[in-house]
């Protein structure tokens, strides 16, 4: 009964299938005759005594011609008609874009880790050479909506993960916009964005993070995965130096933390003993790309790190591992910093070993940069981690933003450190060109 159904659906008047199959069909047969035709004429059997063999061949050719055509147009215009439905918001022809989705489902396998704002201008470069993205992404944030649902509701803060979904999915779809819109009002709902509530429903209703999140990518349609580093409730707590008062203090709170005004010297997780979420870790162990950063380092780099069972996979991997520095100092986090400094605050936190490459931004525009703008300098010349670590330079900065990373330099850059690890051709130091 169903599959009469499914027939009378597909024969129904106006939907565009049923020309196009008979002409397939039309097109088949004459292949047919054409070839069966040129078979009798090859073995002497002529079906029409007065016609000459040139001839007998050139009706043949005709024949098998005119069907190929036929075979053509049927199937093109029956794709159009089948696919039409599914491809409402995709650009382009769809040779082009079946041939773009086939690219990127054979790309490398990239696990991308952070959170804030810096990890998704990676995943936004990312996703246009392949779908095979696993953004591993912090859930120690309690400061402003995610803070607040954490408070209120019991979840996981769900602003990183909100953050890193939007940009693996299609920024001009309406629903894309929709999840990052923020609600601007006093009341209760002011101050939070539409997709942190949606993802803390979702959770509601589904019972757990890890299915709200598949039903949220399913939702946006997005080119990889969005995982947290843990599933436990966990919270920052750094110690930090008052150079003004010579005393150091205990801030808890990843929200207090950057507004202390000192000098962060050591971070923890309370509880320390927390497990990684095992699905992030299968993804590092699994991965042909592992790029940490950018990112806030104390607030979105480190508390991912700090997870023990991220730290031993990421050693354990045989996958090319990237740190990407951020272009400008964060006040109340790294003021001062080289990037030295910020690989050396790395490794006092979880040891050597994490990372084997450092890219960093070389160019210091002016134009656009404004007062606050204050770049991370180079590692100065004889230091001793240019004897542990690959270095290698590029302008990464944004033209409109340049304290931030532009998403295509990025992205170009990752990818020719990997094409040249691949290949073998890796040096140290060296400058890749922008």
């Amino acid at each position: 009964m169903v599959k009469l159904q499914a027939l009378a659906k597909l024969l129904t008047p106006g939907i565009g299938v049923k020309r196009w199959l008979l002409l397939l069909l039309l097109g088949i047969l004459i292949i047919s005759g054409g070839f069966a035709y040129t078979a009798f004429s090859f073995i002497g059997i002529h079906l029409i005594q007065d016609l000459q063999p040139p001839v007998d061949w050139l009706v043949s050719i005709a024949a098998v011609a005119a069907g190929l055509g036929m075979v053509a147009i049927a199937v093109l215009s029956l794709s159009r008609s089948i696919l039409a439905p599914y491809r409402q918001h995709q650009q382009g022809r769809v040779i082009d874009v079946v041939y773009a989705h086939n690219r990127r489902q054979k790309g490398l396998k990239v696990v991308v880790i952070g959170g804030g704002t810096g990890l998704p201008s990676v995943l936004r470069g990312l996703k246009a050479f392949t779908s095979n993205i696993t953004a591993v992404v912090t859930v120690a944030d309690d400061g402003g909506s995610s803070g607040r649902l954490r408070r209120e509701l019991g979840v996981l803060p769900p602003g990183d993960l909100r953050n890193n979904i939007a940009a693996l999915a299609d920024d001009e779809k309406l629903m894309t916009r929709l999840f990052q819109y923020r609600f601007n009002t006093d009341g209760e709902l002011g101050g939070h964005a539409f997709g942190n509530l949606f993802i803390s429903a979702l959770a509601g209703v589904t019972g757990s993070l890890e299915t709200a999140l598949i039903e949220t990518e399913r939702v946006l349609n997005i080119q990889g995965r969005v995982l947290p580093a843990t599933l436990d409730d966990v919270h920052l707590s750094a110690t930090i130096r008052l150079p003004e008062a010579n005393r150091t203090i205990v801030v808890n709170g990843e929200s207090d933390i950057t507004g202390t005004g000192g000098q962060i010297e050591t971070l923890r997780l309370e509880p320390a003993d927390i497990h990684a979420y095992d699905e992030s870790v299968r993804a590092i162990l699994d991965a042909d790309l592992v790029i940490i950063g950018p990112g806030s380092l104390f607030t979105s780099l480190l508390p991912n790190l700090l997870v023990r069972d991220i730290a031993e996979a990421l050693r354990a991997t045989s996958a090319y591992r990237i740190y990407v520095c951020n272009v400008a100092v964060q006040p109340g986090e790294t003021d001062g910093f080289t990037v030295a400094d910020h690989v050396l605050a790395l490794e006092r936190h979880v040891g050597r070993g994490v990372f084997q490459v450092v890219l960093a931004n070389d160019a210091y525009p002016t134009e656009n940069a404004g007062s606050n703008t204050i770049y991370v300098q180079p590692v100065p010349p004889h230091h001793e981690i240019l004897q542990r670590y690959e270095l290698r330079y590029a302008d990464l900065t944004d033209t409109e933003h340049p304290w931030r990373h532009d998403t295509r330099k990025l992205a170009a850059a990752i990818l020719q450190l990997s094409d040249q690890e691949r290949a073998g051709t890796t040096t140290r130091p060296v400058l890749i060109e922008s």
